[in-house]
């Protein structure tokens, strides 16, 4: 069942990744013309609920997962430390920020302010993801491309 969950949770990140990306183009492409429509705020929720729901699936794999140990030395070991501290703390505050800067964004009256907030607060939690994505190219942290 582990292994379900981690395949689920590696592939499951490019929809939460297409949807914060697409957010971000989206706020960026209709900053300037004065509109919030349903559509825009449909594109941020998904986006946010997206990562909800990948961050509820990496919760269960934190304590589920041979690669979350807390024995004596793990902060030595590189594997350990990414996955039980810098993955999951980046990414708590990635998810942290997306439902804030949505948050402001809804409680925004100007279109404009509502754009530029999703830009701002979703750039950086994309920029938080994509350091914290354990890239097949880390080879040291075992990850893969799903």
């Amino acid at each position: 069942m582990n292994n379900v969950l981690l395949h689920a949770h590696s592939g499951f990140r490019w929809v939460a990744l297409i949807f914060l990306i697409l957010a971000i183009f989206n706020a960026v492409a209709r900053k300037s013309n004065g509109e919030y429509t349903a559509r825009d705020k449909k594109l941020n929720l998904f986006a946010m609920m997206f990562f909800h729901i990948q961050a509820l699936g990496g919760f269960i794999l934190y304590f589920s997962s041979s690669k979350v140990q807390f024995e004596e030395g793990w902060m030595k070991n590189p594997m350990f430390r990414f996955y039980g501290m810098e993955h999951i703390l980046l990414m708590v505050i990635a998810v942290v920020l997306m439902t804030i800067g949505r948050k402001k964004a809804e409680k925004s009256v100007a279109p404009i302010v509502k754009h530029k907030k999703i830009i701002v607060w979703y750039t950086i939690a994309l920029i938080l993801v994509i350091i914290s994505i354990p890239w097949p190219m880390r080879t040291i942290l075992g990850g893969g491309w799903f």
